[in-house]
């Protein structure tokens, strides 16, 4: 028994585990430049939003610490698209309609492992709401945002953390 929990113990040994993510062991910091909002139509102050909430999720669910100065891992990127479009159309006497919007946000992402330049990757990410199209987009446009962003920056850690 001793010599199985021991070798269970050296096989994990060679990274860091926490929540599900799995993290090398010589990476201890990173850093998330401000993001740039490049989207037509964006509301002011929404690249600040994602920027702040990429930085807590990873301060909040990994051991890195955050450090803008040689960090071993940096983010980087730009909101690149912001749109309303509508969808679910229906039939509304000899008139067409639809019963929903979608307001779907996208980001262009830069992920730089200076510890491991093989992990290094650009996606963009991107997600969506839906809502009555009878609803006025600036009432709920804020909750919109962000349900999104939890979305997409959650998608953002699992693939800089869990090889997603």
């Amino acid at each position: 028994m001793k010599y199985l929990t021991s070798l269970i113990l050296i096989s994990l040994s060679g990274c860091y585990s926490f929540k599900g993510i799995s993290i090398s062991p010589e990476i201890n910091t990173f850093y998330v430049s401000a993001f740039q909002n490049v989207a037509a139509n964006a509301p002011a102050g929404i690249e600040i939003q994602f920027t702040d909430g990429l930085i807590q999720r990873i301060n909040n669910n990994s051991k890195l610490n955050y450090s803008d100065t040689d960090p071993d891992i940096e983010f980087d990127g730009s909101i690149s698209s912001f749109r309303v479009s509508a969808v679910a159309p229906q039939q509304s006497g000899e008139q067409a309609t639809t019963a929903f919007n979608r307001l779907t946000i996208s980001a262009k992402i830069n992920h730089i492992n200076n510890i491991n330049e093989d992990e290094n990757w650009s996606q963009t990410f991107s997600f969506f709401e839906d809502f009555d199209s009878n609803t006025d987009l600036s009432g709920i446009q804020d909750d919109l945002i962000e349900r999104i962003f939890e979305q997409m920056i959650n998608d953002i850690f699992n693939k800089a953390f869990t090889n997603w």
